[in-house]
């Protein structure tokens, strides 16, 4: 059997997600076929800044443009090359090319400075594909869905609207096992019956009328976040969901920091991507860590089985 075709978006030149992927290439190459959205010239003077060899079967699919990296730093050149990558990642799949794709780590403010208005990946694919996407991050021991993710915190609370949490259960069951979700309320002690704020009553609603459409009770909360990850909690849930970005993540990363990946739920692609940022202050200093790379490339290819059976 063919081993599975793999996008990589090769993230920011500046970072340490090319660093990553030369590290790692050998070991991923024995799981799939990775095809690297870079170019030659550009790939050339990553290894010339690494003093490395490109390997020989280096499969590249050629992504125009050039500039000076700079490693560490923060630029608009390279925040439009790694946008340039992933977009090229994303057409292969949809020409059939490849099978997936897995993103190395872009910087938000280098795409601002490239005049992109995305806030990440997430936000592109919602946009290209005009789906509802879920950024859900974790490992085989936890994951996160994100009901809301890049937002101001003062944006939250307005943002937990009975109708946008139903459907995002309902699809978020489509994409998941079927086991039970902790679902996180938003305020201290899960509102305390409505004494400490009233989201919980919305976020309470939408899990009795998802889980009434999907037949069984999939989803159980709102649970009082301070409590929800502790290791017995972690013993009844595999699947959480938070209402915000650091109230999910925070706990994630203390717990599996290196292990985890993120995944982009409800796509007609699939998606998996590294859990970590460029990493700027040890870019080409030989240090990165191939560990959540190599679990999102095994990831999506457990994503391509289970689809394909």
């Amino acid at each position: 059997m063919s081993k599975p075709r793999i996008a990589i978006s090769i993230g920011d030149l500046n970072g340490v997600g090319i660093e990553i992927a030369l590290k790692a290439h050998k070991e991923v190459s024995e799981l799939c076929a990775p095809i690297y959205c870079i170019n030659s010239y550009m790939l050339s003077q990553v290894c010339e800044l690494l003093d490395v060899n490109i390997p020989s079967d280096f499969l590249l699919h050629e992504v125009e443009g050039s500039f000076n990296i700079k490693e560490g730093c923060v630029d608009k050149n390279a925040g439009r090359y790694s946008y340039n990558s992933f977009l090229s990642a994303i057409k292969l799949c949809e020409a059939k090319e490849a099978d997936a794709v897995v993103t190395m780590p872009i910087h938000k403010e280098a795409w601002m400075l490239a005049g992109l208005h995305y806030k990440g990946h997430t936000d592109m694919l919602r946009d290209y594909f005009k789906m509802d996407a879920i950024m859900m991050l974790g490992c085989e021991k936890m994951f996160v869905a994100l009901f809301t993710e890049h937002i101001p915190l003062k944006d939250v609370a307005s943002s937990i609207q009975y109708k946008k949490l139903k459907q995002f259960f309902l699809d978020l069951h489509k994409s998941i096992p079927k086991e039970s979700v902790a679902v996180l309320g938003l305020n201290p002690h899960a509102g305390d019956n409505g004494v400490l704020g009233d989201e919980e009553l919305r976020i309470t609603k939408a899990i009795k009328s998802a889980n009434k459409k999907i037949g069984f009770e999939q989803f159980v909360g709102p649970l009082v976040p301070d409590t929800a990850f502790t290791p017995h909690a972690r013993e009844k849930f595999r699947y959480f969901v938070a209402m915000y970005h650091d109230q999910g993540l925070a706990p994630l990363k203390a717990l599996y920091f290196d292990e985890s990946i993120n995944v982009s739920l409800n796509l007609p692609i699939i998606r998996t991507s590294v859990d970590h940022g460029t990493a700027f202050d040890i870019a080409y200093m030989g240090k990165a860590n191939t560990l959540s790379y190599i679990n999102a490339i095994k990831s999506g290819i457990l994503m391509l089985r289970t689809k394909t059976n």
